[in-house]
């Protein structure tokens, strides 16, 4: 809303082009969601009271165990609606409602949500530790993981390469001479349009630089920022000199799509193709269809092609981590802690992405909508801060499958909409952890008839060893951070 507003009173008030930034509607977002959380956590904590839905504590399995958490009988729980309730308040506020990253990352966190709030829901009524049955809440976490698969699928999100940056340019000596000779071609070629194109300085420095074994840093500068000013123009393409026959596919679809609504940026994709065409010894070729293929962490170039498996790739995302952080909430404070950590981490990563210069400087996918996503990140990350003010040892309320599901929803979610997919085992990675000890435990009693941890997941173990709630919490935290910390490290690590 008040992106909005401002854009209506900058031209009366100019200081107002403030709210215009995402970093500030970021920021923003966070201490609204962060505040709002606050001012309706009291409330909220009292009528779940007053409606008598608290916490039941299973006494089967482990009788020690039972005796820690019996205190905690009666807490309130769906407490995850204060965390859903203050996103939502947080991005009407500063979101810009007209971006579908968005919308895309509302619809999971509330799908989640709502099948979450169910299974709280059968639980209070049946006054039973059992919600909804596995079946049920599997088939929830797989319908929301297809729809959004498929419409990933049908919706690239990405940008492929546009503009041309250093590391683009695979031999500057034959650049420079290739456009040098154009200039004295008598026929019209790719190469000579390009020429004729170019400002007058980069032509003066071309010609310089032509007659040496490679071209000065800034004459490279020079010719650079003329050959981006011909692609932002949009008016390369001559059907004499471009043959459809030579173009690739992607340039032969966006070109009969010309006549229709192409974007700003795909017209400056188009230019691009028809760059690589005119100079392929020089230009080097960019990788189409980003959006169904998957970048290793690590390395610069290299992408995992999925197809339409990708929609299956989104499913296993979705229902992998939302269960990963449901199984995590079993201390006070726990998985709203880690989650910080982990919205943290991709919050950041989307404003990076967001960048063309830093994408492209850290050899990442370039996703230019993603800005509004670092929006999203700050009003989860306000929200979730502010629930743990309620969650933090010993807990007023419980987040409940609620909030879990829908946590671990918006974690998945953005690392799958930042293209940044396979750094959730680092980003999310205590929450690896504890499915990894929970598999582990099965796999080990099935196979062997041992436990290799007193109990799963693994913050009882701890709990079991003697450690108090809050030591396991916070040491826990601990490392939740640190394996954040290290995910961004990996971004310049290519």
């Amino acid at each position: 809303m008040l992106y909005y507003l401002a854009l209506w009173l900058i031209p009366y008030i100019g200081a107002m082009n403030v709210f215009t930034y995402h970093t500030v509607r970021a920021g923003g977002a966070a201490i609204t969601g962060f505040v709002f959380c606050l001012l309706v956590g009291p409330w909220l904590i009292r009528m779940l009271r007053s409606l008598k839905i608290g916490q039941y504590i299973r006494k089967e399995h482990v009788a020690s165990l039972h005796e820690l958490h019996k205190g905690k009988a009666g807490t309130p729980t769906m407490g995850g609606a204060m965390i859903l309730l203050s996103s939502l308040v947080a991005l009407g506020l500063w979101g810009r409602l007209n971006n579908r990253m968005l919308w895309i990352s509302l619809g999971v966190l509330l799908l989640l949500g709502a099948v979450g709030f169910l299974d709280d829901f059968i639980k209070l009524k049946r006054k039973h530790n059992m919600g909804l049955s596995a079946r049920a809440k599997f088939a929830g976490q797989i319908l929301t993981g297809t729809l959004l698969g498929l419409y990933l699928l049908n919706n690239p999100i990405t940008v492929s390469a546009t503009y041309v940056y250093p590391r683009d340019v695979l031999d500057w000596q034959v650049l420079v001479r290739t456009l040098a000779a154009a200039s004295e071609a008598k026929t019209a070629t790719p190469a000579k349009a390009l020429w004729e194109q170019l400002d007058e300085e980069a032509r003066k420095q071309v010609a310089e630089a032509a007659g040496r074994d490679t071209p000065l840093p800034e004459e490279r500068k020079t010719l650079l920022q003329s050959l981006n000013k011909i692609l932002g123009e949009g008016r390369l393409y001559d059907a004499r000199l471009w043959p459809l026959d030579t173009l690739t596919p992607e340039a032969r679809g966006l070109l009969g799509a010309r006549a229709g609504s192409l974007t700003a940026v795909e017209l400056v994709r188009l230019d691009r193709l028809l760059l690589e065409a005119a100079l392929p010894q020089a230009i080097a070729k960019s990788v189409p269809n980003l959006h169904t293929k998957v970048g290793v962490p690590g390395f610069k170039d290299l992408y995992v092609p999925l197809g339409p498996l990708y929609v299956l790739f989104v499913i296993f995302i979705i229902v992998s981590v939302s269960n990963a952080v449901n199984i995590t909430d079993g201390l006070d404070g726990l998985a709203a802690g880690a989650s910080v950590a982990s919205l943290l981490t991709f919050a950041g990563i989307a404003y990076v992405v967001s960048r063309a210069d830093w994408s492209q400087y850290l050899f990442l996918i370039y996703v230019p909508e993603a800005s509004e996503l670092f929006v999203f990140g700050g009003a989860m990350l306000g929200a979730g801060l502010g629930f743990l003010w309620f969650n933090a040892h010993p807990a007023e309320v419980f987040m409940g499958d609620t909030g879990s599901l829908a946590l671990g929803g918006a974690i998945g979610t953005m690392a799958i909409l930042t293209k940044q997919e396979l750094l959730l085992p680092l980003a999310a990675g205590l929450f690896v952890i504890e499915v990894g000890s929970v598999v582990l435990q099965v796999a080990s009693f099935k196979l062997t008839g041992k436990r290799v941890f007193r109990m799963a997941p693994l913050h009882h173990h701890f709990e079991l060893l003697g450690w108090s709630e809050t030591k396991v919490t916070i040491r826990f935290w601990i490392i939740a951070l640190l394996l954040a910390l290290m995910s961004f490290s990996t971004l310049k690590l290519r």
